[in-house]
């Protein structure tokens, strides 16, 4: 039974609703610690097969063996218990802050942590992100259940606690507020104390995530601040990532239909298939493998041709578009922002023929692209600006980030693209048969009454 299903309730006062923010958020924090404790101790499979078999054809066979086996049975898990479980949980926690959506907690929460493990530690091209927004949210929705809150009380402690996975994904809870206010700015209600919730739910998760022992992907690249006569070089990545954007999420959502309809009658064989392929490269390239978070610092200063880069470009792209549609717990975030490294050193290594850059430029458009990809596709310029200087040190960067992310976007708009998250949130209401809401209109949303809105 959700909020609105029940009788007449009486309000909390504002101090008692941050009590529950800070408490979601420090839950949160701890488990999504756990999380990433057990999937970045699991994740090493491939060199522990490696170290007792070599590396020869039967060690190929056998992690190509063990990854679809955990793959598949990460995909009956949700299948079976929890199918909203799958892919990414911020259509899902939009949707319940629209009131078309229930977070059904008691099995979203083991789904969503056991299927996540799986699906990540096989080496899924997926991201740790989608599972713990999920889960920060089902937290949130088991304590509102507790407390009896009312349904605008529901909704802002959902989204305290969506936010609150997202700090505890990355350890950024700034760009974790941002990203609620930003992304939900259709179904967020701008009030004092649902924004405040937002904030104390990410900072007690980032402290949990600390407390436990701060396992968020360490990021942090070595930059420099770029001269203003490269603006025009990051004006052009932009335009390129605008574009990128729109495939990116085009493709996405052809493949999700195309899987759902071509493996209907036998919708555990992606899993099987994706299993077996991503196991195999596991030993063989391990940098086309996994969310990416550990492999974008050695891709930095790797110093690789840009040969091998357009090779690892395209096998990232190839591989989220086939891990994403496979129906077990994972997010977009991390493979979105290993691709986008790959498209930045790629520029700066072909600007580097044309004319001589800087030291740490290879370092100045990575992050610049993380932050403008993130913007063509997810359609939050403000999020990917944050959380490009956020994970990785940035901060020096911050006019060449805005420059990227704002023209990306504005591409991806000329284009027709919409935000990714709006897209997935439309098919699953499509596929339960209920009508989508209307698109999210561009402007800066309106506050409701920021002095005092307990009751609303």
């Amino acid at each position: 039974m959700t909020s609105g299903d029940r009788p007449a309730e009486q309000s909390i006062s504002d101090g008692a609703l941050y009590f529950l923010a800070a408490l979601c958020g420090l839950a949160t924090g701890v488990l999504g610690a756990a999380f990433h404790l057990v999937v970045d101790t699991l994740v090493h499979w491939p060199s522990w097969l490696v170290a007792r078999l070599g590396s020869g054809t039967l060690t190929i066979v056998a992690a190509a063996g063990i990854a679809a086996i955990a793959l598949v049975a990460s995909f009956l898990l949700t299948r079976r218990i929890a199918p909203e479980a799958a892919g990414s949980g911020v259509q899902e926690i939009e949707g319940a802050m629209e009131g078309l959506r229930d977070v059904r907690w008691r099995r979203v929460l083991p789904v969503k942590f056991v299927g996540g493990v799986l699906a990540l530690s096989s080496g899924l091209v997926a991201g740790r992100e989608g599972p713990t927004i999920h889960m920060g949210a089902s937290i949130a929705q088991a304590v509102s259940e507790r407390m009896k809150l009312t349904e605008a009380e529901l909704r802002g402690l959902l989204a305290a606690g969506a936010a609150a996975g997202l700090a505890a994904a990355f350890n950024a809870p700034l760009a974790a507020i941002l990203f609620v206010i930003e992304e939900t700015r259709k179904q967020f209600r701008y009030t004092l104390r649902s924004y405040t919730a937002v904030i104390i739910a990410s900072t007690a998760s980032a402290i949990g995530m600390e407390l436990v022992g701060g396992t968020a992907p360490q990021l942090k690249l070595d930059n420099a601040e770029m001269p203003l006569s490269l603006l025009p070089a990051f004006v052009v990545l932009g335009i390129f990532l605008g574009g990128l954007g729109l495939v990116f999420n085009r493709t996405l959502l052809f493949l999700l239909d195309w899987v759902a309809t071509t493996f209907r009658k036998v919708p555990f064989v992606p899993a099987l298939v994706v299993g077996a392929a991503i196991g195999a490269l596991a030993i063989v390239l391990p940098q086309a493998v996994g969310g990416g978070e550990l492999l974008i610092p050695g891709l930095v200063t790797g110093n690789l041709s840009i040969q091998i880069l357009l090779l690892l470009c395209l096998l990232r792209f190839v591989g989220v578009m086939l891990s994403y549609p496979v129906g077990v717990p994972g997010g977009i975030f991390a493979p979105l922002l290993t691709l986008a490294t790959t498209v930045g050193l790629i520029a700066a290594a072909l600007l580097q023929m044309a004319v001589p850059l800087p030291p740490l430029a290879g370092a100045a458009f990575v992050i610049a692209a993380m932050g403008g990809l993130f913007s063509a596709s997810i359609r939050a310029p403000l999020v990917g600006v944050v959380l490009a200087a956020e994970l990785t040190g940035g901060y020096a960067l911050i006019l060449p980030l805005i420059v990227t992310c704002v023209t990306a976007n504005a591409v991806a708009q000329a284009l027709g693209s919409r935000p990714l998250y709006e897209l997935l949130l439309e098919r699953t209401l499509r596929l339960a048969g209920k009508t989508p809401p209307p698109p999210v209109t561009t402007g800066v949303p309106t506050p409701v009454g920021m002095d005092d809105q307990r009751g609303a």
